[in-house]
């Protein structure tokens, strides 16, 4: 650290908790925001103790194009710390038992120290990661106002954080399950709203050796143009987002499709684009089931259960999610429907997983007879999944008799 620096008491204190958590063993993290050096493109700086043959410190630079991990030992890491503490105006500590903010003035500089209502375990980085798979302090988490500008979660947005973070568990978990699947994954996003789970798999696949090529569809305009600039600040090359729908993006190639929350029908169409480009994962979160609910008519021995309309409407919901899922199945996925995350997050908080396992030109007759069972048992006409396919094996049909 220069000499000929002066330093505040507030700066001084600050620096010595820092130390004194280390000798104790009470350091979980540290952050160094609103960088002013010589360094042009260094953002922010956090440090978090890693445990790789002895302990050390893991200090990830965040720069404007990309982020750079180094490991130090604790005393380098406190050199380290000392120099660029001279150039931040803020600096965040969190320990076991508390949070201690420092931020430089331009008349004097200021501590606050907050109580943790839970204390917290420090745990290595490699535990860390496992634990949560997207990296809290990432910058296009800021720049979607998931952190604050420290890497803080906004208190307003933990529950989707938690979805975040639970979207891709799922997801890696399935990336695992299909084997099919090499270095470059394409994957479309419809419906990706204001992008938080197209950037999270992005990010996911990059930081995991993949080569991700990920494309957001979305029909706001706005949010298109708004994830765009995202993208480009946080330079994601391989990472675009296209203004249309499921009916009017139709990509080349597809290793993953998702669908969250595509609303009544068009969760039938992304998933029928899913199995005609032979999609290896499907990943849907169906809501607004209406399609069925004018057509049921109710079984005798059902009707004073279906009788109340929220009943007739659970129903509706679940034949809905049944037809398409044994369609999947019918079409050579494998496929799971299970609660996404609880209901206190989100009352839309159904998952279709569907990996493909099976590659046939014809749905699997078995499967196809159960679903014919199922729709004269509710006396359903017309399901937009079962009728796309159906329109799509005629075309495949007629194109193959052509001279």
């Amino acid at each position: 650290m220069s000499t000929g620096t002066l330093l505040s008491e507030q700066a001084i204190l600050f620096m010595a908790l820092w130390r004194e958590c280390l000798e104790n063993g009470q350091f979980d993290r540290l952050v160094l925001s609103q960088y002013t050096g010589a360094d042009t493109d260094l953002e922010k700086i956090t440090f978090r103790v890693v445990q790789l043959q002895q302990q050390k410190i893991s200090v990830l630079y965040h720069y404007k194009t990309q982020d750079i991990t180094k490991n130090y030992t604790i005393e380098q890491a406190i050199r380290v710390f000392e120099d660029l503490f001279l150039h931040v105006k803020q600096a965040n500590l969190w320990e076991i038992k508390q949070q201690v903010q420092f931020k430089r003035g331009k008349k004097r500089d200021l501590i606050t120290t907050q109580q943790l209502t839970q204390q917290k375990i420090p745990t290595v980085q490699h535990n860390r990661e496992k634990q949560r798979p997207i990296e809290q302090t990432s910058p296009y988490l800021h720049h979607l106002g998931i952190t604050d500008h420290a890497g803080v979660l906004v208190p307003t947005m933990a529950k989707k954080w938690k979805q975040i973070n639970k979207f891709i568990e799922i997801f890696s978990q399935a990336l695992t399950e299909q084997k099919s699947l090499k270095d470059e994954v394409h994957i479309v996003d419809f419906g990706s709203g204001k992008g938080y789970l197209t950037f999270a798999m992005h990010d996911y696949l990059q930081k995991n050796g993949w080569t991700p090529d990920v494309t957001g569809v979305e029909l706001r305009e706005n949010l298109v143009q708004f994830c765009e600039s995202v993208a480009k600040k946080n330079n994601f090359q391989r990472l675009d987002f296209f203004e249309g729908d499921v009916r009017t993006y139709q990509p080349k190639r597809l290793d993953v499709m998702v669908a969250l929350h595509a609303c009544d029908i068009a969760t039938d169409f992304a998933i029928h684009c899913g199995i005609r480009l032979n999609a290896s994962l499907i990943l849907c979160a169906p809501c607004c089931h209406k399609e069925l609910r004018p057509q049921l008519s109710s079984p005798d021995v059902l009707q004073p259960m279906l009788q109340y309309g929220v009943h007739a409407g659970q129903q509706a919901e679940m034949l809905t999610d049944t037809m398409r899922a044994l369609l999947l199945n019918a079409y050579g996925y494998e496929t799971k429907v299970f609660e996404f995350v609880a209901l206190s997050h989100t009352n839309k908080n159904k998952m279709i997983l569907a990996v493909k396992k099976k590659q046939g030109e014809q749905p699997d007759e078995k499967i196809m007879k159960q679903i014919q069972s199922l729709k004269e048992m509710y006396g359903i006409q017309t399901h937009s999944l079962e009728q796309l396919l159906a329109d799509e094996m005629v075309d495949q049909s007629q194109q193959g008799c052509r001279c």
